[in-house]
């Protein structure tokens, strides 16, 4: 497409990790790279301005939760997701595939789509593969996502290919309904656990000459050493030469190895989750600042960080915002858990640039308990 292009700078001379730059009408994306999650429009508790100073590039909105409130028609009215929420900078849409499957109670899969109740009002919503398109269409993000179909974990193998078969079949149908060039579509490769369905999906998705592509169904209840296998089959049978997207994935240990896989785009909720429950990302490390030790210890939450919580707060200040239960305890540690993750992302492509990543980054691609836990991304 035109308007988008991806380089490859770098590559890893033991693994597959690569280092590139992602073009998209709005700015470039150097990759590997963490993207916050911005559901409704927004990065939660942060404004646009501390957001630029994390280092975030691209940022994820979701196209269900934009639909239910405000709906897209005050979005574009507002002049469109970007000017509407602040950001000038590459914006992501996710399709409501995800949401649709897994917040929604009462909800009917068909062929032709997908029939829910908003959990808002009750209002029965029918989301098809066009409908999510010409949704996202009017959202206007740089890149958008197929509308896919995400298979629970545990599922029957059987249940998984019916639904990686569909996803397919909607995904044409997204091709053929996407209105915009100045939008990149990425389809989504399903095959829940099945390594061979992965494959297979994978290689299908390749043969169609997409902008970029994404996994996703990973990261929703299956044991961390499955979705590594998963990321090791799939990433490689992407093309090269495109942008590939893990969805929902967030930690240290998770995006080591899918680096080292070929991945180089990740987005959690994680960062602004765990910081509204009082919750400090140090050094891939979950640190709870409601525990005693915090109480007076009047250094910051890490002194290599240059965020503007760690260059103006200590630790004492922030646990006693956390257990006062105040706003500005959340906004400070959403500031610094998305920097953390940004910076780890940064510090990885820095290593791939000068052949250092396994050097550098090689013990978190060890199999081994670092007290992390991941989060869908997709969630609020």
């Amino acid at each position: 497409m035109p308007n988008f292009s991806f380089q490859l700078l770098a590559t890893c001379s033991q693994t597959k990790a690569r280092a590139g730059v992602f073009s998209t009408p709005h700015g470039l994306v150097e990759t590997p790279r963490f993207m916050p999650v911005g559901t409704l429009a927004n990065v939660k508790t942060i404004t646009p301005a501390q957001l630029k100073d994390t280092g975030a590039q691209m940022v994820l909105s979701n196209t269900y939760h934009l639909h239910l409130q405000p709906g897209e028609a005050i979005v574009a009215a507002g002049g469109g997701l970007h000017k509407f929420m602040g950001w000038n900078g590459p914006m992501l849409t996710d399709s409501g595939g995800f949401q649709v499957f897994s917040l929604s109670e009462m909800r009917k899969i068909t062929e032709e789509g997908v029939t829910f109740r908003s959990p808002h009002d009750g209002q029965i919503i029918k989301l098809t593969p066009e409908r999510s398109i010409e949704i996202q269409n009017i959202l206007g993000a740089d890149v958008i996502m197929a509308f896919d179909e995400c298979p629970p974990y545990p599922a029957t193998r059987q249940e998984v290919e019916a639904s990686t078969d569909r996803t397919y079949r909607w995904l044409e149908r997204c091709i053929v309904a996407h209105q915009r060039d100045d939008q990149a579509l990425f389809p989504i490769v399903q095959g829940g656990v099945y390594l061979d369905l992965r494959a297979r999906a994978a290689s299908a998705l390749a043969k169609l000459d997409m902008p970029g592509y994404a996994i996703g169904g990973v990261s929703v209840g299956e044991p961390p050493e499955l979705m590594a296998e998963i990321v090791k089959t799939t990433a490689p049978l992407l093309p090269h030469d495109k942008p590939r997207y893990l969805m929902g994935v967030g930690t240290y240990r998770e995006m080591a190895i899918a680096i080292a896989s070929g991945v180089d785009l990740f987005d959690c909720v994680i960062p602004t989750r765990w910081a509204r429950h009082g919750t400090a990302i140090v050094s891939g490390e979950r640190w709870n600042l409601k525990n005693a030790k915090f109480r007076e210890d009047f250094t910051p939450l890490d002194e290599t960080c240059p965020c503007y919580a760690c260059e103006n707060f200590t630790r004492a200040y922030i646990s006693h915002l956390v257990r006062s239960q105040e706003i500005l305890a959340y906004t400070l540690l959403s500031i610094h858990n998305i920097t953390e993750l940004i910076r780890f992302t940064q510090k990885i492509r820095e290593s791939i640039l000068s052949d250092r990543f396994v050097t550098d980054f090689g013990h978190w691609l060890k199999d081994e308990d670092d007290g992390e836990q991941g989060a869908g991304s997709r969630g609020r």
